[in-house]
């Protein structure tokens, strides 16, 4: 759902806005609230982010957020998965995790809901590219696809489910086939 507020608001005035849920995103000068995950959607987010911080995690190589707010290049969005490496997650003082994440993911993933544009998760992705992001994955369950985009390379589509999904670089220790991804709709 778009929302457009009476005035244009600045990227700084919607993120002094209270939270939504499910949570909004600033667009284009426009915000727009994410659908509500539903049963596909959620069982493929739960388990391939715990799989990737299973394979990435203990090494700190990598660690994968689910629906943390990014905020960069005037655009403040909400990833189904943020993939930061180590060394970019940011930190506060103690060494914990920041609450402010003003930077692009390494890795970004978007999974398909029901009634959600395609388009728009696309220009996300494309719009996380731009600004330094690896690879970027756009799952669609329904048609048991996945999208890979890749600034330096035509993006790829898989669904064979005997192919191995492409990885980031720095997420090499990590592998999923076509079919192991969406056998999790199956447990």
């Amino acid at each position: 759902m778009v929302q457009t507020p009476k005035k244009a608001l600045t990227l700084e005035e919607f993120l002094k806005l209270p939270e939504t849920e499910p949570a909004s995103e600033y667009i284009d000068g426009q915000i727009v609230q994410k659908p509500m995950p539903q049963g596909e959607h959620s069982a493929i987010q739960t388990e391939l982010s715990a799989a990737i911080n299973a394979a990435l995690k203990p090494q700190r190589v990598a660690r994968a957020f689910c629906e943390l707010r990014c905020t960069f290049g005037d655009r403040s969005i909400v990833p189904n998965i943020a993939v930061f490496t180590w060394s970019r997650i940011p930190r506060q003082e103690d060494g914990g995790v920041a609450n402010v994440f003003a930077i692009a993911p390494d890795w970004v993933i978007e999974i398909l809901s029901p009634d959600q544009s395609q388009t728009k998760l696309t220009k996300n992705i494309l719009h996380c590219l731009k600004h330094n992001t690896q690879m970027g994955w756009l799952i669609d369950p329904q048609e048991r696809s996945v999208f890979v985009y890749r600034s330096d390379q035509p993006t790829d589509v898989f669904d064979k489910p005997e192919i191995y999904l492409p990885m980031p670089a720095f997420a090499q220790d990590f592998s999923l086939s076509v079919k192991a991804l969406f056998d999790w709709l199956l447990e």
